[in-house]
């Protein structure tokens, strides 16, 4: 069986046919879930929303099992991880957590195996990768960890053969660190973004591209750069974000169109633009319930 999740760490399928759905949570010192689903893109907010208010966190996913925010800050850095069970969206939290408390970090997963939150800063900046295995949730961290010490930096996946850590800042770059997922050997992907930006967003339709948006080079950018998972070649979208947009979050329904919500524009915005996959045209759908920035972002996709 192949699997074909969402990515960002944001996971495929619901028993029954169920078309599943994408969650932003957190940003702007809110404790907030937003769920979207993905039968019509109607938004609901979770009553039980993360188990303290943060922002600068991460968020991936374990298709049709558990979604996960990792991390953050609000007066301080924390290891915290929620865990928010897909069946009926009841959240838990991780005795592990993470092996430090960080913000500024990044998620992606290979879903139905292990998650992933790379880079943050604690302090100074790091180039730690935490693995989270699936469905016991044991932390590991990986001796290879990302090729340099980094902060919002953004990560997505092609489930079942690897995941991408893109971008970030201190200083800001452009590189794209590439995780097997077979024995995590790391690489370093010779495109790269079409430049160098910290405070971006990532999503994946697993088995076809995975798409870097937004983030802050020289002001907000518009940019979404798509990189094809056959060769890993980089295009960037005639399209782009509504507008120039940084801080924002990315998730995504794998198979059919991917997501990016929140940020910061000039002023903290509530859009939400979907990317249809058929086409990588862009619409924008219903604003989260409030404009927030340095949120995080998972989803419980379909597998096909």
């Amino acid at each position: 069986m192949v699997i074909r999740p969402v990515d960002h760490g944001i996971f495929a399928s619901s028993a029954g046919g169920v078309s599943g759905a994408g969650y932003f949570g957190g940003g702007s010192e809110t404790a907030t879930v937003d769920k979207y689903a993905f039968t019509d893109d109607s938004r609901t907010t979770l009553s039980t929303g993360l188990s303290s208010v943060r922002q600068t966190l991460a968020g991936m996913a374990n298709s049709g099992t558990a979604g996960y925010f990792f991390g953050g800050w609000n007066t301080s850095n924390v290891d915290t991880v929620d865990k928010f069970a897909f069946s009926d969206d009841s959240r838990s939290t991780l005795s592990t957590g993470m092996s430090a408390a960080l913000w500024g970090i990044a998620g992606m997963a290979n879903s139905g195996t292990a998650g992933y939150v790379g880079g943050g800063a604690n302090g100074s900046t790091v180039t730690t990768v935490d693995k989270f295995a699936f469905p016991s949730d044991s932390r590991s961290t990986l001796g290879t960890g990302l090729a340099t010490a980094v902060r919002t930096l953004a990560g997505m996946a092609n489930s079942g053969t690897a995941g991408y850590f893109g971008g970030g800042g201190n200083p800001i770059i452009d590189t794209v660190n590439k995780f097997a997922f077979s024995d995590d050997s790391r690489t370093t992907l010779s495109t790269g973004l079409s430049a160098a930006a910290r405070q971006l967003a990532a999503m994946a339709n697993s088995g076809t591209a995975g798409y870097f948006g937004g983030g802050l080079p020289n002001g907000a950018a518009t940019t979404v750069d798509k990189f094809a998972f056959s060769d890993d070649s980089r295009s960037t979208l005639g399209t782009g974000l509504s507008t120039g947009t940084r801080e924002n979050a990315g998730m995504a329904n794998s198979g059919t169109a991917g997501y990016f919500g929140g940020g910061y524009t000039g002023s903290v915005t509530s859009t939400v633009n979907r990317f249809a996959f058929a086409d990588d045209s862009r619409t924008t759908i219903t604003s989260l319930s409030s404009a927030r920035r340095s949120g995080g972002a998972m989803a419980d996709g379909n597998i096909a």
